[in-house]
């Protein structure tokens, strides 16, 4: 193969290495789905693609070729040149990609050697990487033995994983703590976007030395963003650990969770009077969002007290009153389905501590 060109067979190289890429697609392509290491840098932007889709339909391959010339010339091809340019001056090591390694990859690669610059096409585009990827998700069930780690919610799972090194994120990577109240200030992830960074996560965690891969336990859609169905699948059968930890700790870190960490993120992005009120409409939109589970009556009663929680909040700086709310949803709703799913997989719960108790029990089967 031609040494302008990426072959697949680096596409693994090229996940692990976090390397550079750059895509000439449309906007709107990269908008759905992309790399975790791309920048988008179209040859085309999204109304000269939709003509020259339409042209190639219509009048046939020569004639769109001919438009995107057309299209795409003098100061404007100058311009995406010299943002190319600019882009390989910035990542001298980067690729370049379209969505199957076709046209728009060769012609910007010409376009490029013209302005003195030799950049490497990867093979297959995004089609075949975004195929790659999907296969890497697909066959982790069976590459290393998953161990599920499971608790009630506040017993701090995420911080555990956080500290091991044979554990992947899932609510990282989905960018939502996996609850009612679990969103973040910023988005979720296209889905694609999910999938493909999830799949990097995998692949480096493969070509680590760890033996096992550690996951939290987590329903099939974490906030919006949904396991692939092969991999959630391998998790249903997977052993479990329970991380067990007292209800005063439980508490105190959702107060800072729920309450401390979403406040001062809103009051930071949108100012004192705004932010506050966002915060508010988080708390009382995620207790509407479990309506249905809890009853009207217990929904409007934690509504009540979420209101006069805030109100303290505000006045005083008091978040202490936010503890009375967040113990009742405990359990009246958190430790009873928690119970209930936990219950149905006792036999494939393995061990059962508290956070020290499980790092040392992983540390020895780490050695073993």
């Amino acid at each position: 193969m031609p040494t302008n060109i990426v072959p697949k067979s680096s596409y693994t190289e090229l996940f692990l290495s976090d390397r550079p890429i750059m895509d000439v697609r449309a906007p709107i392509e990269f908008g759905k789905g992309a790399f975790p290491t791309s920048s988008n840098h179209p040859l085309m932007q999204d109304e000269e693609r939709r003509l020259v889709g339409t042209c190639y339909k219509q009048q046939g391959q020569d004639a769109a070729i001919a438009l995107g010339h057309t299209l795409v010339a003098g100061e404007i091809k100058q311009q995406r040149v010299d943002a190319w340019a600019t882009y390989f001056s910035a990542n001298p090591n980067a690729y370049l990609y379209c969505f199957r390694g076709g046209l728009r990859s060769q012609l910007t690669q010409t376009w490029l050697k013209e302005a003195g610059l030799a950049i490497p096409y990867i093979e297959g585009g995004y089609k075949a990487m975004r195929q790659f990827l999907i296969d890497i998700i697909d066959t982790a069930p069976s590459v290393k033995p998953m161990m599920i780690v499971s608790g009630m919610t506040g017993s701090g799972k995420t911080d555990f994983l956080y500290k091991r090194s044979e554990a992947v994120d899932l609510e990282g990577l989905a960018h939502h703590r996996g609850s009612s109240f679990g969103r973040y200030h910023e988005p979720q992830p296209t889905q694609i976007n999910f999938e493909n960074s999830l799949a990097v996560a995998l692949l480096k965690h493969q070509h680590s030395e760890a033996k096992s891969l550690l996951l939290e336990d987590e329903s099939f859609l974490i906030g919006r963003s949904a396991l692939p169905q092969a991999f959630y699948q391998g998790m249903q059968v997977a052993n479990i650990l329970v991380l067990e930890e007292s209800r005063e700790a439980r508490l105190n870190r959702l107060l800072n969770e729920y309450v401390h960490k979403m406040a001062s993120g809103y009051i930071e992005r949108l100012g004192e009077d705004a932010g506050f009120t966002a915060f508010g409409e988080y708390l009382s939109q995620s207790i509407t969002g479990i309506k249905k589970r809890i009853g009207g009556k217990q929904h409007d009663e934690l509504q009540t007290l979420i209101r006069n929680a805030l109100a303290i909040q505000q006045s005083r700086g008091d978040t202490e009153t936010h503890l009375e709310w967040i113990n009742i949803l405990l359990s009246i709703y958190y430790d009873p389905m928690y119970q209930y799913q936990i219950d149905k997989k006792s036999d494939r719960v393995l061990f059962r501590g508290d956070h020290q108790a499980m790092h040392q029990w992983l540390d020895q089967k780490a050695v073993g």
